[in-house]
């Protein structure tokens, strides 16, 4: 058998690179004959679809943005959908219109959020045949995880406390709400505790049986 001796690409150097140490490029498969279906592409079994707005964190008479089921490791991420069944080259005219200035809407709003330097809006499309855009904030500061690899680090990085997600999630709502919409995320209610339950021994696991919550590469792994 032929070992794979293909050389390693320079992006493996670069700063922002997340891992280190030995590693080989995959051996590259033979291309299919017939690319299979993405997921929902006759629209009867599309999740953006059939998920209600009340799965929105705001939404409008066109377009809808939602975010992942739990925090993750970036301050935020979000997902920018039009409520028709299209797909980015099907949009009308009225909607591509409207897709520059949503995208920037909803860009501005996730940088209002403290601790964001920059957001990276991405689209994909190989997974689902429903139009989403993915919005994801990288840290001020953290300069390792600019450009190329920041939907990587998303799944590497410590988990965002979900009290601060959720009043993002509120925040970035009301943003786009004063342009129109309506806002359906809230901030975390306080939970009220007597002063002997504030102390959390150091032996307890937050995460006890180890699993991350959902993040786009598991998001984007299930719809392919």
């Amino acid at each position: 058998m032929s070992e794979n001796t293909t050389p390693m690409p320079d992006f493996t150097r670069w700063p922002s690179f997340p891992f280190e140490g030995d590693m080989r490029v995959k051996k590259l498969a033979p291309p299919v004959e017939v690319e299979p279906p993405r997921s929902g592409e006759d629209g009867s079994d599309c999740v953006a679809c059939g998920t209600p707005d009340e799965g929105y964190i705001w939404v409008s008479e066109r377009w809808r943005v939602r975010a992942m089921d739990r925090p993750t490791g970036l301050p935020m991420v979000l997902i920018l959908e039009c409520r028709s069944h299209l797909d980015l080259g099907d949009l009308p005219n009225l909607l591509a219109a409207e897709l520059g200035v949503m995208t920037v809407r909803l860009e501005r709003a996730i940088r209002s959020l403290d601790g964001v330097a920059r957001v990276h809006v991405n689209r994909w499309g190989d997974g689902s045949a429903h139009l989403h855009m993915w919005f994801l904030a990288r840290p001020y500061g953290r300069l390792q995880l600019r450009g190329t690899f920041l939907s990587l680090w998303d799944d590497i990085l410590p988990v965002v406390p979900e009290s601060q997600w959720r009043e993002s999630l509120a925040l970035v709502a009301a943003w786009l709400a004063d342009f129109g919409g309506k806002a359906n995320a809230e901030p975390a209610h306080i939970e009220w505790e007597s002063p002997g339950t504030f102390a959390v021994p150091d032996s307890v696991d937050p995460e006890p049986d180890g699993r991350r919550p959902t993040t786009l590469g598991d998001v984007e792994a299930a719809e392919s």
